[in-house]
């Protein structure tokens, strides 16, 4: 709901999804020219979409397989917080987005009960507060826009808390919005101010791995 109220349509434009983004991408991908889905070497990847041709990338956030300029659209979801360098990972969607190409950030928030429980999705990683994600995009030439707030009902497995969520989000977003268990930001890229151009070799060399791994044999003597 929250990010609808930012992109109700992405009319034949080329969408990536960064992080955990894929259960959402389902909901954009039928209006866009193209869609792919990048997963941080660090989370490992599944296929998506099921039951097609994958558009699955295991990717460094640091160094995206996308010429410049090449997308208009990047949806960042419970990836930012466990970024190694926020500041790096978003001076390289800079790059690849186009000129007034859009981004959304979605990450725990600081103040929400959500950050705080260990057996939440947000409760690892880096939450941030509303001025923290603010100030780092605008270091790295990113304007801020709208804004959004979701998950304000408790990290709770009762059924009765789950089937309260959506009364929860309604007197949420009213009585304690400064208290959402995740924030959403859209920013857009922007061009009138350059970038220092710096030559940056590697820092990470990929492995494959296959999980699980084989049993071992053992040698008859």
């Amino acid at each position: 709901m929250a990010l609808s109220s930012l992109w109700v349509r992405l009319p034949q434009e080329r969408l990536v999804g960064l992080g955990y983004a894929v259960p959402f991408l389902d909901r954009f991908q039928a209006d866009t020219e193209r869609t792919f889905a990048f997963m941080p070497a660090g989370q490992g990847a599944v296929n998506w979409p099921m039951g097609s041709l994958s558009s699955t990338t295991l990717i460094f956030d640091e160094e995206l397989p996308l010429p410049d300029s090449s997308i208009d659209r990047v949806l960042m979801v419970h990836s930012l917080e466990f970024a190694e360098s926020p500041r790096e990972t978003l001076k390289e969607l800079w790059r690849v987005l186009a000129p007034g190409g859009r981004l959304v950030i979605v990450v725990p928030n600081r103040r929400g009960v959500w950050a705080r429980m260990e057996h939440t999705p947000f409760g690892s990683g880096r939450p941030y507060s509303r001025g923290q994600l603010t100030h780092l995009l605008r270091e790295t030439n990113f304007t801020p826009g709208a804004t959004a707030e979701a998950l304000f009902f408790p990290p709770s497995k009762l059924r009765t808390i789950l089937r309260l969520r959506r009364a929860f989000e309604r007197v949420g977003r009213t009585l304690w919005p400064a208290f959402s268990g995740v924030i959403i930001v859209e920013a857009q890229k922007r061009l009138y101010q350059g970038l220092p151009v710096a030559a940056r070799a590697s820092r990470r060399v990929f492995v494959p791995v296959l999980a699980p791994h084989g049993v071992p044999t053992t040698r008859s003597s």
